[in-house]
């Protein structure tokens, strides 16, 4: 598996120092690329450890960013490239604000990684994004609840760069196995379905109606 979203790398990246478990990587890099939908491997930090081509070929006609492509870190991608809302449908509320969640619970669990600070500190710099993580997301989750902020099982929408696709729903599914828990890792496939007449969406509200 020789391509990411936005430039070719050597995979998988960030290769743990154990023999056994880069093995296991190496290995597992074909399972990942033998997937016909999109599918990535992130760390904790939402770094893309693993994609296949059908990831690379669902963000290759993004523009390049000095900090946020596809196949860098997918968090900041969803947070802060330009063309995010391009490829990922109803960006805001379907992708933003879970990805936000997302961060805070990272921020629970690895306060001190400098990585995952930087990502806050960014945030911070935004007011509108700023004010949706510190106002917006609170609020959302109690409207949504815990589930809401959970990408396994989550239907999004995404904009395929081929016409022949367009625009359709996705269910993203966590397919992580143990020993890929254990290192830290997490595997995430978009799987595209039918559209339902009947999905309901909750939508944005950066601040609460006094």
């Amino acid at each position: 598996m020789a391509h990411q979203a936005g430039g070719r790398r050597p995979v998988p990246r960030s290769v743990p120092e154990s023999g056994a478990a880069r093995a296991y990587l190496d290995d597992y890099a074909a399972v990942v690329e033998a997937a016909p939908h999109p599918s990535l491997v992130v760390d904790h930090r939402w770094r893309v450890i693993l994609a296949n081509d059908a990831f690379a070929t669902l963000f290759g006609e993004v523009r390049d960013h000095p900090t946020a492509m596809p196949g860098d870190n997918f968090l900041r991608f969803v947070l802060f490239h330009p063309d995010a809302g391009r490829v990922l449908g109803e960006h805001e509320p379907g992708w933003c604000l879970p990805m936000l969640a997302q961060l805070k619970t990272a921020l629970e669990g690895y306060g001190h990684d400098h990585e995952l600070q930087a990502i806050r500190r960014d945030v911070a710099h935004d007011p509108i994004m700023d004010a949706a993580y510190r106002q917006g997301l609170p609020y959302w989750m109690h409207a949504v609840g815990e589930s809401g902020a959970r990408l396994d099982g989550a239907v999004r929408l995404l904009h395929h760069p081929d016409p022949r696709r367009g625009t359709a729903e996705c269910r993203v599914v966590d397919e992580t196995p143990p020993l890929l828990r254990d290192l830290g890792h997490r595997r995430l496939t978009m799987i595209p379905r039918q559209p339902s007449a009947t999905a309901r969406r909750a939508h944005l509200t950066i601040v609460p109606t006094s």
